[in-house]
């Protein structure tokens, strides 16, 4: 069902859909992912190339449009990618999970694309009806603006961002340290980008920074702040207004990134850090999507460097798994694993076979059948074989059944009976079933 409802999201946007390798040259992913590159597992060297399994979807996608030398594609991709992270189960996140990518390729008019990546999370976390969201936006020339208006150096700017994209999972105070500590930037620095990270707004906050006399000075703060103006408004011409918010905290520790940058996080899930480290259990699951706009990924793999622009959006659908079964478990209510819609029964002794014509009729007819492969089972254990699958009908039949060219229909969930003719079964289980759904 998920799946479901996000591939045709994917598809109503128009994107075709491409396959890569789960595995990679290890030289094509290295470098892309600043920090996280300790994450990435290598393939053990038997001779030959080295590989390594892909870590996201977003950098293989590259690789095959500088390739295939693709200037334009919209294209969607779901599979599963690896990565040697401390598994946190209830958190959704694992050491191998399915990413669900939405990008788009091509040299367009500024962030006429990008607002339609945010539309899309959007419309998915909307259908997929997950409760309260947010997307937070920010812009990469927007945090190099404000990392340079508050004096770090250019060559501290990836360090920074990797400290600040830690905010979502820990206190400022953690974060200042690890600048001044690890990274070695100035603490007065540090202390002017304490105050911008906590700012968070729409346009009124776009046109304070604009207004703002150390980011003025900052040729990319202003380009990035202008281009989330025009994003704003056309977010607004979609009708998402309420569900994002401009807010210079948000990161994205990873390197590729260019412009615009966005991640969707769950209100009822958002990560308390106060709840120790992995300590607290229940489900804080917080982002569920994120993405942005890498303008530079694919000249990295072309002989002579030739760039395609590109903006994209990955749906981490374990994190949603993860929220749904904790769902299913405080309400209480089951989940069906099958779509059985038949349960052919046999009342008495020896009508194996009778039942084995039954299900070819029904599997012949595309009706979802089971039946027991027990030759002589208990009456009363496929009945609650039905009711433990919610399985809607069963089809009993008996000795006198046979004899007369009847069966009789049982809805499963009211347990009301009624005697059919064996010619009309087909289409009387398929009104049914209509009628149930």
């Amino acid at each position: 069902g998920v799946f479901n409802t996000i591939i045709k999201c994917f598809k109503r946007h128009g994107a075709e859909t491409i396959d890569t390798p789960v595995f990679e040259l290890k030289e094509t992913l290295t470098g892309k992912y600043g920090e996280d590159s300790k994450l990435i597992y290598d393939l053990k060297d038997q001779g030959g190339e080295l590989l390594s399994l892909r870590y996201d979807l977003t950098v293989p996608f590259a690789r095959y449009l500088a390739m295939n030398k693709i200037q334009n594609v919209k294209r969607y991709h779901i599979a599963k990618v690896y990565r040697r992270d401390n598994p946190a189960m209830t958190r959704g996140r694992f050491r191998e999970f399915y990413q669900c990518d939405f990008d788009i390729a091509g040299q367009y008019d500024a962030m006429i694309p990008d607002a339609e990546c945010v539309k899309l999370v959007s419309e998915i976390l909307n259908q997929l009806d997950l409760g309260e969201y947010i997307i937070k936006i920010n812009h990469r020339k927007v945090l190099d603006g404000m990392f340079a208006a508050c004096g770090v150096p250019d060559d501290k700017f990836r360090g920074a961002c990797s400290a600040v994209d830690k905010l979502d999972k820990t206190f400022w105070d953690d974060v200042r340290a690890e600048m001044i500590q690890e990274k070695g930037i100035d603490p007065i620095a540090v202390d002017k980008i304490g105050k911008y990270v906590e700012l968070k707004g729409r346009t009124e906050l776009i046109d304070k920074l604009l207004e703002d006399e150390a980011m003025k000075a900052q040729k990319s703060a202003v380009e990035g702040l202008e281009d989330l103006r025009v994003l704003f408004k056309y977010l607004e011409l979609y009708g998402i207004t309420d569900k994002v918010v401009f807010d210079l905290s948000l990161a994205r520790g990873l390197d590729y990134y260019t412009g615009v940058i966005y991640e969707a996080i769950l209100q009822g899930f958002a990560h308390n850090p106060k709840a120790g480290a992995d300590g607290d259990e229940s489900v804080s699951v917080g982002s569920v999507a994120g993405g942005g706009r890498y303008d530079g990924l694919v000249g990295m793999f072309d002989s002579k460097g030739k760039k395609v622009p590109c903006v994209g959006v990955s749906i981490g659908v374990e994190r949603v798994f993860a929220i749904m079964e904790s769902r299913a478990l405080a309400s209480n209510t089951k989940t069906r694993t099958t779509e059985t819609e038949v349960y052919v029964v046999s009342a008495q002794k020896n009508l194996v076979e009778e039942r084995m014509k039954i299900c070819k009729e029904l599997w012949d007819a595309d009706i979802k059948t089971e039946q027991s492969y027990k030759r002589n089972p208990k009456a009363l254990d496929q009945f609650q074989y039905c009711e433990t699958n919610s399985i809607p009908i069963a089809i009993i039949i008996g000795g006198s059944e046979i004899e007369m060219g009847v069966v009789t229909l049982r809805i499963v969930g009211s347990r009301e009976e009624r005697t059919v003719q064996r010619e009309k079964m087909v289409e009387e289980i398929k009104s049914v079933l209509a009628n149930l759904n």
